[in-house]
């Protein structure tokens, strides 16, 4: 855990550089950008309100707070200046905001990367809006609370109760302090606060859809309204050369198609992204609203017992990546340590990630893009109580609104909406489960549907079971007895006979082993044997590829039935020291050795 003696050097340090340097400066949704922008990054004023009397002491209306904050870091981090490790239930943020002259006549967006978890937004004391989830964007059209080119006071207030059930946390502690699988909070703004200027028949989103096998690109178009003569312009780039275009009346949700003559594709081989503009444009012909984006052709699809990348069975050898910082906890310190850990990871030997209880930025799903890395998107589902209804109507209003930000990254290949929920499914928590599932194939129709990861089997489009068994002889023969396949104790058909899903797998889709190893290593440990992991330590660095290699080469040998892998875990978090790098990112291992272990062949695949 970090202590405010820690973050108070930081924040010293942090403040003497902040004029030089703004944090997280780059444009924070690469695939929906838009050239009028103001990034809200850097110090604000800011105020602990652990009592809950914010509201009586009027702080909406503030023009000023007691103390001091760098957004976009959590006030629990080390980076955001405080480093205030206790349960938060409530802040306040303040800072001036000014619109430039220059988007006279546009509509100004006021956009949240993420703040956890329920938010209310003030200008100048009058109340904007509100919002619920701790992990999705979202924005508010504050046209109507501010002046072109006038000073106003912008207020964010954030509450959270990570104790309560009734928010998905993923791994942030119920505790004071940090244990087992449990981390540090996050509470307040952890994401890019920014405000654009926007037409008001500007888009508000697309969503694009790759057709490999009969060479298109569909754009489906939402606009923030439509007017008469209004024209929707799509170019698609291959570099500089434009290779398909369209022109056609602006119409909401009216798919738009483009035809390749020659598709090139993207994979972790080969991830070559085409260049998207999407324009609206005027009955006078001029450029209303212009957005800059990309796109990959790939495809992703299940035919019987294997998972298909571009029409081919593709193994996964994948890591679990939970995405936190010494320094900034959610938060990356830098875009470019976003790219680094996914540098780090193909290192290392992995074609992918599956990003775990946590939602990531989208500035990570850019470079997974860029780099050609395979992701499962997740939620962060822990902390829940899944038969509480309302926990049910967080949720799912939260999932659905991650779901639709990422659908359009080609990286992303499989959705995930729970982590080891072992609840019988025939009270609220089964119809949670079920209708997650369905929502998320309402939403994206293309990629399949892990519901839940290692828990119970319920409607899903393929089967994940966890086991962190140390010995790969026992491995192999728990992975697959010659009967049935390895799952984790939970209920059972027998059981509960009246429950439509089957809650044992069949061996009739595919089967990933998407949690194993987590090996510790004593020569890697710190001397004070503060540590958390899984089993017994290997002794020495020797022991530890002898063991992995024994875990990773049981599981390829039943590559007639398992169809991939996910090694726990990237990076140490915390006290939790399995990594296969250090928490600060240093290497504890010979990269070398581990990349021809994970990469051990399996057969019946090419790569």
């Amino acid at each position: 855990m970090k202590f405010p003696k820690i973050a108070l050097f930081v924040a010293l340090t942090f403040a003497a550089t902040t004029a030089l340097a703004q944090p997280r400066a780059e444009y924070p949704r690469p695939q929906f950008e838009r050239s009028e922008w103001v990034n809200l990054n850097g110090e604000w004023n800011f105020e602990l309100d652990l009592s809950n009397s914010g509201y009586s002491r009027k702080l909406y209306k503030s023009k000023a707070l007691e103390g001091k904050i760098i957004v976009p870091f959590a006030p629990e981090s080390s980076l955001s200046g405080i480093g205030h490790v206790d349960f938060i239930s409530s802040v306040w943020y303040q800072r001036t905001v000014q619109v430039p002259s220059e988007w006279a006549g546009k509509r100004v967006k006021l956009n949240f990367g993420a703040v956890y978890y329920k938010s209310e937004v003030y200008i100048d004391g009058r109340f904007v809006g509100r919002h619920y989830g701790g992990s999705d964007s979202f924005s508010f059209d504050v046209t109507d609370f501010v002046a072109d080119g006038q000073p106003h006071s912008l207020v964010v207030h954030a509450e959270s109760d990570v104790r309560g059930g009734k928010q998905p946390a993923g791994k942030q502690s119920s505790r004071y302090e940090s244990y087992g699988c449990s981390y540090t909070r996050t509470t307040g703004i952890w994401q890019t606060v920014w405000m654009e200027a926007v037409d008001a028949c500007g888009l508000e989103r697309v969503q694009v859809v790759p057709d490999i096998d009969q060479n298109t690109l569909t754009i489906i178009p939402a606009y923030y309204g439509v007017k008469g003569g209004n024209r929707f312009r799509v170019s698609l780039t291959d570099g500089k050369k434009v290779v398909a275009k369209a022109d056609v009346v602006a119409s909401q949700g009216m798919p738009v198609v483009l035809n390749l003559k020659k598709v090139k594709l993207w994979s972790p081989e080969s991830p070559f992204l085409y260049g998207l503009v999407y324009e609206v444009v005027g009955a006078d012909g001029s450029v209303v609203d212009r957005v800059d984006s990309y796109a990959g052709m790939r495809k992703v699809h299940i035919d019987g017992t294997r998972i298909f990348l571009n029409n081919k069975p593709y193994y996964q050898r994948l890591v679990l990546d939970q995405g936190f910082y010494p320094d900034g906890i959610w938060t990356a310190p830098s875009d470019e340590a976003l790219r680094r850990d996914i540098e780090l990871s193909k290192l290392a030997g992995f074609n992918g990630a599956r990003l775990h209880q946590k939602v990531f930025e989208e500035r990570f799903h850019y470079w997974a893009d860029k780099l050609g890395y395979l992701l499962w998107g997740e939620m962060a589902s822990w902390g829940m109580s899944a038969a509480l209804p309302e926990t049910g109507r967080n949720f799912l209003s939260e999932w659905g609104n991650v779901v639709v930000r990422d659908r359009n990254h080609p990286s992303i290949i499989a959705w995930t909406p729970f982590n080891e929920e072992w609840k019988v499914p025939n009270n609220e928590a089964g119809r949670l489960y079920n209708d997650a599932y369905q929502l998320t194939k309402q939403l994206d129709p293309t990629r399949p549907v892990n519901t839940i990861s290692g828990g119970i089997y319920v409607i899903s489009d393929f089967c994940t079971a966890h086991s962190y068994q140390q010995d790969g002889e026992k491995l192999h023969k728990q992975i697959f007895n010659g009967e049935k396949f390895y799952q984790p104790q939970g209920p059972t058909q027998d059981k509960y006979p009246h429950v439509i899903n089957q809650l044992i797998y069949r061996g009739d889709v595919p089967y990933v082993l998407d949690e194993f190893g987590g090996i510790k290593c004593a020569e890697t440990q710190p001397k004070d044997g503060k540590s958390w992991g899984y089993g017994d330590a290997a002794p020495t660095r020797e022991d530890f590829y002898a063991r992995l290699e024994s875990l990773v080469k049981a599981i390829t040998d039943h590559s007639d039935k398992v169809c991939g892998f996910c090694y726990t875990q990237l990076t140490d978090v915390e006290q939790e020291q399995n990594g296969v790098y250090y928490f600060n990112r240093d290497s504890k291992f010979d990269m070398e050795r581990l990349r021809a272990i994970f990469q051990m062949k399996a057969e019946g695949y090419e790569q």
